[in-house]
């Protein structure tokens, strides 16, 4: 507590914990508030705990509330804690076993954070909660938990894909990793304005199919593929190849960070579209089918 309050000048505005015992939440929710009653205190539960249904039934058991197994060590319970009080909780966010595990190791592989399966739980909820907060809240999350005793469980990958955790052996491949494998990295775009004429030339030199298009400041504003602009050729009306692409351009339906899991990226590549990878609302790389399948067969 004093040392979050000391290290954010007071400014800090939630605070994100895992439960379990309930200590720290207690400790740090009842310091904190004493400084500053609005700061809110959120408690993050492992999904098969029962620590939700007993705080939002005020700290009693609730009839019909039974726990079930999970993973995740150090976070949740079947029962109330007696050093817990819930009453300096002021929401909980629940998280599950492969969230908690995927996020600890994002964390390491990342931020060099070598963290333990509950320390995920709490960045997983972490995430949930602040999603909804505006740009000026200073968020803590306590990470409370080291890796070290979890090489031979979640951060082993054989263990993972056992538990169901990673679905293939490309579970954790992240769209970096296959941008990083691609042999021609070069990344073709379009700006608005072009014409038509100099965008199919680009296509037709470089094999691509479709571009990203970029603004004036180079940031991403949608997409151009050259089924439509054979398509607007084709049609019964006059044509000049000066015309500009802009009317032809749609909207970039599946823009992704460079972090971004494969598999999570998987369901727009099979409806057929390009991954454009975006940083800061600007393209840095494309991926196609094409590129998947020869990154996988490369691996096998």
């Amino acid at each position: 507590g004093p040392e979050i309050w000391e290290q954010t000048e007071g400014r800090v505005t939630d605070v994100v914990i895992g439960m379990g015992t309930g200590g720290t939440t207690s400790g740090i929710g009842h310091y904190l508030k004493s400084k500053n009653p609005d700061i809110r205190i959120v408690g993050v539960d492992i999904v098969g705990s029962i620590l939700t249904e007993i705080w939002q039934n005020k700290g009693k058991i609730p009839e019909g509330a039974y726990p079930k197994t999970y993973k995740v060590e150090g976070i949740g319970e079947d029962f109330l804690p007696s050093v817990t009080d819930i009453t300096v909780v002021d929401e909980i966010v629940r998280a599950n076993d492969k969230e908690s595990f995927m996020w600890a190791r994002q964390l390491v592989r990342q931020e060099g954070i070598f963290a333990g399966g509950s320390s995920g739980s709490a960045l997983a909820g972490a995430l949930k909660y602040a999603a909804k907060l505006p740009a000026d809240r200073l968020v803590v999350v306590i990470f409370p938990d080291s890796g070290s005793r979890y090489l031979s469980k979640f951060y082993d990958n054989k263990w993972m894909r056992e538990n169901g955790f990673l679905e293939t052996e490309f579970g954790e491949v992240a769209l970096v990793d296959l941008l990083l494998a691609k042999p021609n990295k070069a990344l073709y775009t379009a700006t608005l304005g072009d014409s038509m004429k100099k965008v199919m030339a680009t296509m037709r030199q470089y094999g691509v199919s479709q571009m990203p298009v970029i603004g004036a400041d180079g940031a991403l504003v949608g997409t151009i593929e050259e089924v439509d602009l054979l398509k607007h050729l084709l049609e019964d009306h006059a044509h000049s190849q000066d015309e500009p692409i802009d009317p032809l351009v749609q909207n970039a339906k599946a823009v992704f960070p460079a972090e971004t899991p494969l598999e999570e990226a998987m369901p727009f590549l099979t409806d057929g579209f390009a991954l454009i990878i975006a940083e800061q609302g600007k393209p840095t790389g494309i991926l196609t089918k094409i590129d998947i399948l020869d990154y996988v067969a490369g691996k096998m």
